[in-house]
């Protein structure tokens, strides 16, 4: 249990943040984090909290909403802070009251605008490892997209999964899909974009004036579709969302052939963390895109 007093005598001696706690509200929804409504003498903030060894999840989630905010395109919540109190580590953002109505069409626009966005430097990864969830999520840097998708992505959710189930079938098809990767591309060469990196619809939300806001990122440097395609894992993006997209920044014409491939990461990372019935998805999604280069 937290001593809140204490917690905001600490920010104010360690951080320079400077409120005094009112009242706190816990916050639902979250997988991985305890999550708090703060309200103080200073306005209402959002906390996130964690054991002190998941502080690395807190820092890079930090460093991508700073990165992300810096384009200009997309609208997340301001860091206040990150630390670790005690024994637990710290995230603390601005407090938005979010809707799940609002402008869809701006949405999929502002998302386009970001995806406009890339580094000088044509490469692909980050200028860090961060997380998808828990799972660690690798970025070294890639001149070429086939080699980070295979090495940062794929194999290594492959080789997490096949820790925990041993399965065969998996072994083998997920082996033949990382030889045959580069026949995905043979008619598409993506350009380097700023992804958030975990796009579902849980991930996003409206302001009162019906403007988007995007948070949790695990953002890097890849291709555009990835943030597309797990955009449609779960539903929740409406077709206006897509229609504003397209007006901004046409997807290419075949992106439909690599959304399973794209969502394949997910879908292992998710049988990774959570088990059960992702195993079979992720092997009927190596199956379907198989089948689409025979």
């Amino acid at each position: 249990m937290v001593n809140w007093h204490k917690f905001a005598e600490y920010l104010a001696q360690e951080k320079q943040i400077h409120f005094n706690i009112l009242s706190v509200s816990s916050v639902a929804g979250g997988d991985i984090h305890q999550a708090f409504h703060l309200h103080t003498s200073e306005g209402d903030f959002f906390l996130k909290m964690n054991g002190a060894e998941k502080y690395a999840l807190f820092t890079t989630e930090e460093n991508s909403l700073n990165r992300l905010s810096a384009t200009l395109s997309i609208v997340l919540p301001r860091v206040i802070g990150s630390g670790i109190f005690q024994q637990s580590s710290w995230l603390l953002l601005e407090f938005l009251q979010l809707s799940s109505k609002g402008d869809d069409l701006q949405r999929g626009k502002d998302l386009a605008l970001l995806h406009q966005h890339c580094l000088p430097k044509k490469q692909f990864g980050w200028f860090e490892d961060n997380y998808i969830g828990n799972s660690l999520q690798k970025n070294n840097w890639q001149d070429n997209w086939v080699e980070f998708y295979s090495k940062n992505r794929l194999q290594p959710q492959l080789d997490d999964a096949l820790k925990k189930s041993n399965n065969l079938k998996l072994k083998n098809l997920g082996a033949e899909l990382i030889a045959q990767l580069p026949k995905f591309f043979q008619d598409y060469q993506p350009k380097p974009s700023y992804l958030h990196g975990d796009l579902w619809a849980g991930n996003s939300g409206f302001l009162a004036d019906g403007s988007a806001v995007f948070y949790d990122p695990a953002s890097y440097i890849g291709d555009r579709e990835t943030d597309i395609a797990m955009s449609e894992m779960f539903g929740g993006f409406s077709a206006e969302f897509y229609k504003g997209y397209e007006l901004v920044f046409p997807l290419d014409k075949d992106y439909s052939q690599r959304k399973t491939l794209y969502n394949l990461y997910h879908y292992l990372n998710h049988y990774n963390l959570f088990g059960g019935g992702y195993l079979n998805q992720s092997l009927n999604a190596i199956s379907s895109c198989l089948r689409l280069i025979k």
